[in-house]
């Protein structure tokens, strides 16, 4: 892979452009006018992903600019121009085909940031097939149970994750990433090996616009997760948040730090910066506030995506103390050089934003998404509005929302309800229910959220919180029926629940009430088995960091767990 050109780009960023008023631009949305600025005249662009993301740009004369930039964890280089993606997606693309991989098929990675997992993606998508993301920290269970819902034909891993599959690999083509003999001790394909017979060109299978191209899952409060499969409708909403919320721009050096196991990882550090033809940095190493600013310095990033929880973070370790940064031992100029940030995940609250404007020198804006929906509602950098400090922010065009009661009636401003997306006036939302319809997701003519918002009179959301009992930590959406099935299977436990517990730094952690079966008492050995269970069986961000042994669980007539009185109790 050669070190090609970082300036990549299709998108105007005009300044008359950037500085648009963000209710004429709202009020005179047009799906037809959008469909042209994304894809000029080869609107049929959209009908393959891989079409949207690469192809169009080595046709367009922008093969030699830069899709990819990754970092190793020794600190290794590798740039990915969008020709070298194109020829290796190409050769991974028949590789799948030659395992009979077809339109409609699910193909997964478990897979660190590296360009490897670049490559299956493009590769997945350019054949009609279906993405699937198995997040690396994900356990047996929630493996198997992804892979068996969605039938998985393909999984490429490596030797660190090899092991999870060792009682699933009979029912898919396994592909290692690594070395040759690691691959045979585990009877695999070898990636290399096999990528390197294949060629380097392959025809797209063009598709419908209602026809998915990744197969995600997001967590519930009842059951297992719930599939969502992204359909190829999405990539119009992907480019509004990019173009007009993160302000992607032709010379932006662009970081989303979010993994992308995730949805927002996938939706916005792949799908959104590749569909406007800009360069995405992969940094493969695990979160750290040092290396995360050398990073920055390092390949001056301008444009930053992340949670408020790596803010936090960044924030309490001192490393940012500087203003100038002047500290950083690097033999670059060892200033940041961040134009804008962006948020998503959970509440963005004042101390953060003051923090980033003081130590990043940057705005950061806050955003609010969903699995299901992508970002729906946004503190918009290049979209003029005024969006007070602790607001959600507003809807992104092409979306209309509205505040709900219990009987599905719009609530006026100041009220708090649910919020909910108005679908037949929502052109740019593409969201149709869940993959096996898991959940009935509409009532009439809404899409609920299940989040509690109000509005204000200035048309800005601001967040209340959940109706249900979902928990984000650190930004992972996690569904306590999860973890508390999973504390079940430790052989001392009765009953359990899982509840959040307010923190400093993740927003919230996982504390477990466990009842214990009769003649066994709670111990820290006992608390210490249940995390490691839930480690290994789930995933290490789903583990309750907290283990409290009770006598009973507090209950409906009904039998249903009262969580709220256990999360009042843990916030007493």
């Amino acid at each position: 892979m050669n070190t090609a050109s970082q300036t990549p780009t299709n998108i105007d960023t005009d300044t008359t452009v950037t500085s648009r008023n963000y209710s004429d631009y709202y009020n005179n949305f047009d799906m037809d006018t959008l469909l042209s600025e994304i894809f000029g005249e080869q609107v049929d662009d959209r009908l393959n992903a891989y079409m949207a993301c690469c192809g169009r740009h080595v046709r367009d004369g922008r093969a030699d600019n830069a899709a990819l930039v990754h970092e190793d964890t020794a600190g290794n280089i590798t740039r990915m121009s969008f020709d070298e993606l194109d020829k290796a997606s190409a050769q991974i693309a028949n590789l799948l085909q030659s395992y009979g991989v077809k339109a409609g098929d699910k193909v997964a990675t478990m897979l660190p940031r590296t360009p490897e997992l670049l490559t299956v993606v493009l590769a997945t998508w350019r054949i009609g097939a279906v993405y699937q993301p198995l997040f690396t920290a994900f356990g047996y269970d929630s493996i198997k149970y992804r892979m068996d819902k969605a039938d998985t034909k393909v999984v490429f891993t490596n030797l660190e994750n090899r092991s999870k599959f060792e009682d699933l690999a009979e029912q898919t083509k396994m592909v290692l990433v690594g070395s040759i003999e690691d691959a045979q001790t585990w009877g695999d394909d070898h990636y290399s090996q096999s990528m390197v017979a294949q060629s380097q060109t392959i025809e797209p299978v063009m598709l419908d616009t209602d026809a998915p191209f990744l197969q995600m899952f997001t967590s519930g409060t009842v059951g297992k997760s719930k599939g969502v499969s992204v359909p190829l409708a999405a990539l119009p909403a992907f480019y509004l948040y990019m173009r007009y919320a993160i302000d992607l721009r032709e010379d932006d050096q662009y970081w989303n730090m979010a993994d992308p196991g995730w949805a927002y990882g996938l939706y916005y550090a792949i799908t959104g910066p590749l569909l406007l033809g800009i360069t995405t940095y992969f940094n493969e190493a695990g979160f750290d506030a040092t290396n995360t600013r050398d990073f920055m310095v390092r390949h001056k990033i301008t444009n930053l995506a992340s949670s408020p929880t790596a803010f936090r973070m960044m924030k309490s370790s001192g490393v940012f103390d500087n203003k100038d940064n002047n500290d950083v031992d690097l033999d670059t100029n060892a200033k940041l050089s961040l134009r804008c940030a962006n948020s998503a995940g959970e509440t963005l609250n004042t101390e953060v934003v003051n923090w980033v404007e003081t130590y990043l020198a940057c705005q950061v804006k806050d955003q609010y998404g969903q699995t299901e929906t992508g970002m729906t509602c946004c503190a918009h950098h290049a979209l003029a509005h005024d969006c007070p400090v602790g607001s959600m922010g507003m809807a992104l065009p092409g979306h209309t929302l509205v505040v709900l009661d219990d009987d599905m009636n719009v609530l006026p401003d100041g009220e708090q309800g649910q919020l909910a997306v108005v679908v037949s006036q929502s052109p740019a939302f593409y969201f149709r229910g869940y993959s096996w319809n898991e959940k009935q997701a509409f009532v009439d003519d809404y899409y609920l959220t299940g989040d509690v918002v109000e509005r204000h009179s200035d048309g800005s959301y601001w967040f209340s919180g959940r109706d249900d009992d979902i928990i984000i930590t650190a930004g992972y959406r996690v569904g306590p029926t999860d973890v508390e099935n999973t504390v079940l299977e430790h052989e001392a436990v009765a009953e359990s629940a899982a509840v959040g517990v307010p923190d400093e730094v993740r927003g919230h952690t996982i504390k477990s009430y466990v009842v214990l079966k009769d003649g066994i008492e709670g111990s820290e050995q006992i608390a210490k088995e249940i995390q490691e269970l839930v480690r290994k069986r789930l995933s290490t961000h789903a583990y309750p960091r907290e283990v409290e042994f009770v006598t009973e669980l507090p209950k409906t007539p009904s039998g249903k767990i009262q969580r709220f009185l256990l999360r009042s109790l843990s916030a007493a």
